[in-house]
């Protein structure tokens, strides 16, 4: 039994040997990126003395320019295959995180190129996630699909779990560079994992006019918000997610500086709570087989929706660290339960030839909504105070379940897949 099958097989359904590869590789990367958490901001505070808005810039302008990069190679890569793709943004994160060292080892590291490699490795990974899931769909039947998914979210959860706190101690012993070069050799081995999937990927049908006009940008968007099922739940992922996030920069300066929690007991209200989304994930499968995906998607969507709320009444001691873990378990368990139904659901309602614009156009909304949500919200903060503006997005994510689908959809008919090239 060749690796891939083996491991499949000792986790449940065997999905075989190629989707053993891609899974690989997709852990890989992962902890790569969760052991080099937090590098840039380190490296910019310790190496290049940045100040306040310089880090944060690395964060929010980062992540939209990034995300405003990426927009236009989504509907390129649709009519490409995947495969090379994948392959070609792992290299390309590699390479710009490997300047990072070298700029350093030789002394010429400076601001601007640390947010120039965030820009590139932003854009990089929004373009990867769309080829993945189109790649995806090409390499399983949808039958498989949620099994899939589940494993990735249970690894995104596995990896989060041990990336940071082994990423801490490197941080300690060597610095906050030598995490960075992790994360690029992580890439590295990506590529060769996605490289020994195989050649077994259909080629595209190539579209009437080969060159891409301007209106082709928009592909994605307009097919999102013509369909009536996945319409909702695009608008409902971009403001969960926005709001979430938009709390964690007003909660650190609550615990870290009102409240007098050391980084390690924030660090700990983080990443313990990471076993939720294990365990959520692994459940993912047997819910939606005895209930129904339409019916957990929409109960798990709405039961993520009143844990946020609970941060707002954090205080200082060991009881307030238990109540952020508390409910970040809670969080993150429903989260854990939902994100694979959730993307099992979206990749059954998009064409196979849509894939890649949809995903990508969903991709660069969440990211930007997130930034935006995050910039309004530090405002906010400053107004009203952080416990205030936290409970305020708590209130507003109870809102956020009106946009779930409201009904079951049937999957869409899929053509006759094309011939595979040898």
């Amino acid at each position: 039994m060749r690796s891939g099958d083996r491991l499949g097989h000792l986790l449940g359904r065997r999905l075989g040997r190629p989707f053993g590869w891609l899974w690989g590789a997709y852990a890989t990367s992962a902890l790569g990126t969760w052991l080099a958490f937090g590098a840039f901001p380190l490296i910019a505070i310790r190496v290049l003395h940045a100040g306040p808005a310089e880090v944060a810039a690395l964060s929010s302008v980062g992540a939209a320019v990034g995300a405003a990069v990426a927009v236009p190679l989504g509907p390129w890569v649709e009519f490409r295959r995947k495969r090379p793709v994948l392959i070609a943004m792992d290299l390309v994160r590699f390479a710009a995180l490997l300047t990072i060292p070298a700029a350093y080892a030789l002394g010429v590291l400076t601001f601007l190129q640390l947010l120039l490699v965030s820009v590139v490795v932003a854009a990089a990974d929004i373009t990867f996630r769309a080829a993945s899931g189109a790649y995806l769909k090409t390499l399983l039947p949808a039958e498989d699909l949620l099994v899939a998914n589940a494993r990735f979210e249970s690894t995104a959860w596995s990896t989060t779990i041990i990336g940071p706190p082994l990423g801490g101690v490197a941080v300690g012993l060597l610095g906050p560079v030598a995490t960075v070069v992790a994360d690029a050799v992580s890439y590295l081995l990506s590529a060769l994992g996605i490289r020994a999937t195989g050649e077994h990927e259909p080629r595209p049908e190539r579209r009437e006019a080969s060159r891409m006009r301007a209106v082709d940008l928009l592909d994605g968007w307009r097919y999102i918000l013509a369909d009536a099922t996945l319409r909702p739940l695009f608008f409902n992922t971009a403001l969960f997610n926005g709001l979430v996030m938009a709390t964690q920069p007003l909660l650190s300066v609550l615990m870290l500086g009102r409240l007098g929690f050391t980084p390690w007991q924030y660090g700990l209200a983080f990443a313990a709570p990471s076993i939720g989304g294990l365990l959520g994930s692994r459940l993912a499968r047997p819910l939606v087989t005895r209930f129904g995906q339409h019916r957990v998607l929409v109960v798990v969507g709405a039961l993520r929706v009143p844990w946020s709320v609970g941060l707002a009444f954090v205080g200082p001691g060991t009881g307030g660290l238990l109540l952020v873990m508390g409910v970040e378990l809670g969080l993150i368990f429903c989260c854990g339960v939902f994100n694979p139904v959730y993307a099992t659901y979206r990749l059954e309602r998009t064409k196979t030839d849509r894939v890649t614009r949809t995903l990508s156009a969903w991709t660069v909304t969440t990211k930007a909504s997130t930034a935006l949500l995050t910039a309004v919200w530090g405002v906010l903060g400053g107004l009203l105070g952080p416990r205030t503006a936290i409970g305020l997005a708590g209130v507003l994510l109870l809102a956020t379940p009106l946009l779930l689908p409201r009904r079951a959809a049937a999957a869409l008919p899929e053509p006759a897949p094309g011939p595979v090239t040898p």
